[in-house]
């Protein structure tokens, strides 16, 4: 194993741009150079021939810095002049001295090194990206093996050595402005010999070229030889993104079915926002909101002998839960470092307030604010049918709404993230007018509100159960922090809390049941209401054990280098993001992947079933599901040798067995020699 020189905690495998960059959002980086301890310098040479031998010592002397002129990085544009809609490649050259290397991106790990060796990847980071350009992905050349002996004898270490030339894509907007451009680059590596890596380095360069006048033309290639290795399919999603603003098709995924339909235009954008609003809808359908419905059936019917009073209150929470929407749209679009709805669970505050709040609720359905209760307590009540408690029911509704995503919502939310905010917030106000429609027609059409009870001792027992119900919700709530703070990634969070949610689902299905026998002599009611007690009751103790355990499939929990090392040895990748706040990926790790069958398939040889844990505070977590263009969980993503281990994966946020066998064989496919799916 190689003398490393430094303590590891850079972040492998970071080194890709995949997302196309506009005006000004370069991503800086913050690669730090490492400098050497000199004051210890003689210790160190000490205690390495103390140790046993010269070799072994001058590897050490490593940790005073990196050879100077070890790899000397340029940036060169393919021309120097570039028309408005006319593209151009960049080469970044890496020339490395005689006897150098670096490691490639992805690193390739030999297994004689350990899956978890901490390999440092040759990165290129956009800094910034001059006005009325865009850019693609960075193209990496093809390793070359070099022969190193890092204590373990020689070995062949797929590596950059020599020239090195990667290229970044480059497309100039139709309207972009005459003058001077620069394109401005930082280049990472970690320099090593044939018997030590010396700490990472970091240079910037800058890529400097002219864009032309309107109607102007592009000057000839300074260096057509530089230029070989560049693949013209890389100017592809550059040059529709230059043309129109856009970021590609939008790919709706619905239990394994993908439909795919363009964004742009008129009639583009509004059947986005219908995939958006039917997501929104679907949401109501999840079990974070399906207890929701007879609670406000419960309050709208207080109303019932007035329609236009009734109206007015479907109408306030239709207008809560749409702001909510707003809002989350509002702070992807304008917050920075707020790029998804999950975002709201990165912090532990966020889910121990809902949690509070829920309790509060919860308590008020069981008529303990018929004592003296705060003022404030009666606005979040949803049994007041006041105006104001109808809109902060909507809000909390949408609330909770968050841990869980939809089909369609998904897709949309994710491609409408990246856009500009008109079309951001469009998106999400869709999302909510589509989750809002359901209160809304329930107002307008009381029928099913004059079916639930108003008053006597059916409506108190209708209470009483929801109320129990949302105090298992509460305790969910609650329990999701606590397990963040216990939670030390990429190791799983504890689901212990699951306990004390079944215990309050339980007794909620017990009370009924024995309420039902109380207040009703009619035996058809006892046995529907008994019964689905009782049968509730006993599918909840019986799934809590499965609910509290991390379940039958061996997962390897993410890390950067563990996903290279499952990379370099050509499995399929099957990469399972979740958290314990995503009640939708509990239901399809128990309703899907824990089913045996699907269990086998995970279990094959070639096979690594990855889980990325976005409970708490996963840095490299978020940053794949971002390499994925995806803002929120559930997402299945399956990796191979013929869907490449990037972006280029399969993607699933709704799936079945059938799906999950598919897309195994899909990923496969290109090491039978046949072309994928």
């Amino acid at each position: 194993m190689p003398k490393t020189t430094q303590a590891v905690t850079t972040s492998a495998v970071r080194g890709r741009i995949h997302h196309l960059r506009g005006p000004g959002v370069g991503r800086r980086a913050t690669r730090a150079r490492t400098a050497g301890p000199w004051r210890l310098a003689p210790i160190l040479v000490a205690a390495g021939l103390a140790l046993g031998g010269a070799r072994d010592a001058a590897a050490q002397i490593g940790l005073l810095g990196g050879p100077p002129q070890a790899v000397s990085v340029r940036a060169v544009a393919e021309r120097a002049r570039v028309a408005p809609g006319d593209r151009l490649a960049v080469a970044v050259v890496l020339d490395y001295a005689e006897s150098y290397h670096s490691w490639p991106n992805p690193p390739i790990i030999p297994p004689e090194f350990g899956a978890d060796f901490p390999a440092i990847p040759t990165t290129i980071d956009i800094v910034q990206v001059p006005e009325g350009v865009k850019v693609g992905r960075v193209q990496w050349p093809a390793p070359v093996a070099v022969t190193v002996d890092y204590g373990t004898g020689p070995i062949e270490l797929m590596s950059y050595a020599g020239r090195t030339v990667a290229y970044v894509p480059v497309v100039a907007d139709t309207d972009a402005a005459e003058g001077p451009a620069t394109l401005d680059l930082l280049v990472g590596y970690q320099a090593c010999d044939e018997t030590t890596c010396y700490p990472p380095e970091s240079l910037a360069v800058q890529a400097a070229f002219e864009i032309a006048a309107a109607g102007g033309s592009s000057a000839p290639p300074a260096d057509p030889a530089l230029f070989t290795g560049f693949d013209p399919a890389g100017f592809d999603v550059a040059q529709a993104a230059a043309a129109g603003g856009a970021s590609g098709d939008v790919a709706v995924n619905v239990f394994g079915r993908t439909l795919r339909f363009s964004p742009e235009g008129g009639l583009g954008l509004g059947l986005l926002l219908l995939t958006a609003a039917l997501g929104g809808m679907l949401l109501n359908f999840t079990p974070c909101v399906l207890p929701v419905l007879p609670l406000k059936a419960m309050a709208l019917g207080r109303a019932a002998g007035s329609r236009d009073r009734l109206v007015v209150l479907g109408a306030s929470m239709a207008l809560g839960v749409v702001m909510f929407w707003l809002v989350i749209g509002g702070a992807i679009a304008f917050i920075a470092g707020f790029n998804s709805i999950s975002s709201l669970f990165q912090t532990g505050w966020f889910s121990l307030v809902v949690g509070l709040v829920v309790a509060v609720m919860a308590v008020g359905m069981l008529g303990v604010f018929e004592v003296n209760a705060p003022q404030w307590a009666y606005a979040v009540n949803p049994s007041q049918d006041t105006l104001q408690g109808s809109f902060l029911f909507g809000v909390m509704t949408a609330v909770l709404s968050t841990p869980c995503t939809a089909p369609f919502m998904g897709s949309a939310a994710a491609w409408a993230a990246l856009q500009a905010p008109p079309v951001t917030l469009a998106t999400f106000a869709a999302i909510g007018a589509g989750m809002a429609l359901p209160y809304l027609l329930l107002s307008l059409f009381p029928r099913g509100v004059n079916a639930v009870p108003r008053s006597g001792a059916a409506a108190l027992v209708v209470r009483q159960v929801m109320g129990l119900f949302m105090l298992a919700v509460a305790v969910f709530f609650l329990g999701v922090p606590l397990a963040s703070y216990l939670q030390t990634p990429p190791d799983p969070a504890t689901r212990a809390y699951w306990y004390a949610v079944v215990f309050f689902v339980v007794a909620a299905c017990g009370w009924m049941a024995f309420r039902t026998f109380q207040i009703t002599p009619a035996w058809s009611k006892r046995a529907a209401f008994g019964g689905l007690g009782l049968a509730l009751a006993t599918a909840s103790l019986w799934a809590v054990r499965d609910l509290a355990s991390q379940g039958p499939i061996p997962w390897v929990y993410y890390t950067p280098e563990r996903f290279a090392a499952a990379a370099a040895r050509g499995d399929v990748v099957v990469v399972d993001f979740t958290a314990e706040w995503c009640l939708n990926c509990k239901a399809l790790e128990a309703g899907v992947l824990h089913q045996p069958p699907v269990v086998d398939l995970l279990q094959q040889p070639g096979v690594t079933p990855m889980k990325i844990d976005l409970t708490g505070d996963n840095p490299t977590g978020r940053a794949k599901l971002k390499e994925l263009d995806w803002v929120g969980i559930p997402l299945l993503a399956v990796y191979g040798p013929a869907t490449g281990y990037d972006d280029t994966a399969l993607k699933f946020d709704s799936y079945t067995a059938g799906t999950v066998e598919d897309a195994l064989a899909a990923a496969r496919q290109v090491a039978a020699g046949a072309a994928p799916e």
